[in-house]
């Protein structure tokens, strides 16, 4: 979860995906495939170089994004956090 320093600090994208895309792109600016090796984490993602932390953001995310357009889940409600 993004950690804010400020008290009234928060996203400036507040869509319904927001907090798991921001999560998603802090493990991968945070990998060692993005720091060590100098590659963008479009290339990280491809080339399965990231931990399985970010893998699994990278599901999730997907999951949020099919919910927003899957009819019967817009009675349930979108997944995500």
């Amino acid at each position: 979860m993004m950690r804010y320093t400020e008290e009234n600090e928060r996203l400036a994208d507040q869509s319904a995906c927001a907090g798991i895309r921001a999560d998603l792109k802090m493990c991968l600016l945070e990998s060692d495939c993005c720091k060590i090796h100098r590659k963008t984490p479009r290339e990280c993602l491809r080339s399965n170089e990231v931990p399985n932390e970010c893998l699994a953001l990278r599901n999730t995310f997907f999951e949020c994004k099919r919910s927003m357009l899957d009819n019967r889940q817009r009675f349930r409600g979108r997944k995500g956090y």
